[in-house]
């Protein structure tokens, strides 16, 4: 039975999911995603497709309410999707049409749009996993999206801190750091009219890649036309250079961190903080896995084991060519 149960010691919510314990893992000759399946159309460019298991629902199961002055848990109210990037099993991301990844876009400003209407929903967290290495069960190039009815706790302990910072100096603090990055230089790895991808100076992870908005845009609702084109590209090009570092498929997990939702307590925070998009990358070396273990896990101090400034020299060579 699924449900959200308190942590206490955190101030957050975990979401308790056995029924995902029989979920495919990796099945050598069958995907769910593929027109085969019987289980999608038999034709498509990009496609939403509702979780088979999902943790979060929008029609939760019942749950016995916990009775404690310690802990607490709730209905697992939410909406977990899928996004199909193609039909094509084999495809990927980078290979496909710029017009193709614009109708990506498309569909991920669609789908949080209508989740918006749901005034139980407070942040949907558009993302995606690549690679056996950060757990990925299926390879069909596919992203996700979960629609939550609470600010998670990353996207929290950021709003705070843009907050504070906004406070103190009249700026927002994304925007400095971009600007920081900029001024600096030997971070940027590309750019264009709307957004630019560097690695950041306190990343956790080698190539631990942001792509920042030049705009004012708080959330995926506000890229134009143009905008949208230029997350294609650019998204595209850091897709490719990732599976060039190593000339093998490169992992990584990318989130998109952009503005909460039906919430009175953040309803400023496009005035202070920023779309933009996280990549966190396991790889270290081809065949070295930079764990995120004791310390990170236990403590929440990550240790970095490369120069970011050369990692991002990696990146950039390789798209100059």
């Amino acid at each position: 039975m699924a449900e959200l149960r308190y942590n206490p010691l955190q101030d957050t919510w975990v979401m308790h999911a056995p029924n995902r314990q029989g979920r495919p893992h990796l099945p050598a000759d069958w995907c769910p995603f593929c027109p085969s399946s019987g289980l999608v159309p038999a034709d498509f460019t990009v496609l939403k497709y509702d979780n088979d298991y999902p943790v979060l629902s929008t029609t939760p199961e019942n749950i016995e309410r916990i009775i404690s002055d310690t802990y607490l848990n709730a209905k697992a109210y939410g909406k977990c999707e899928v996004i199909l990037y193609t039909k094509n099993h084999n495809q990927k991301f980078y290979e496909l049409e710029q017009n193709h990844l614009v109708e990506l876009i498309q569909l991920w400003q669609d789908r949080y749009s209508e989740l918006c209407k749901d005034e139980k929903i407070q942040y949907i967290h558009i993302f995606e996993n690549k690679g056996e290495e950060v757990g990925v069960t299926i390879h069909h190039a596919h992203g996700q999206i979960y629609a939550h009815s609470w600010v998670p706790p990353k996207i929290e302990n950021e709003l705070i801190n843009s907050k504070l910072f906004f406070e103190e100096n009249d700026k927002v603090l994304l925007d400095e750091i971009t600007k920081e990055e900029l001024n600096y230089g030997k971070r940027i790895i590309t750019q264009n009219d709307s957004f630019i991808a560097y690695i950041p100076y306190f990343s956790d992870y080698p190539y631990g890649v942001f792509i920042a908005t030049k705009k004012h845009h708080g959330s995926i609702l506000d890229f134009t036309s143009d905008d949208k084109s230029n997350l294609a590209s650019i998204l595209k090009d850091i897709t490719y250079a990732f599976d060039q570092i190593f000339d093998k498929p490169f992992p990584y997990m990318m989130s998109m961190h952009q503005t909460p939702i039906n919430t009175i307590e953040y309803d400023d925070a496009s005035d202070y903080y920023r779309f933009h998009i996280q990549f966190y990358t396991p790889l270290r070396a081809k065949d070295k896995i930079k764990w995120y273990a004791g310390s990170e896990m236990g403590a929440g101090v990550a240790a970095n084991p490369l120069d970011v400034d050369e990692c991002a020299s990696v990146l950039r060579k390789i798209l100059e060519k």
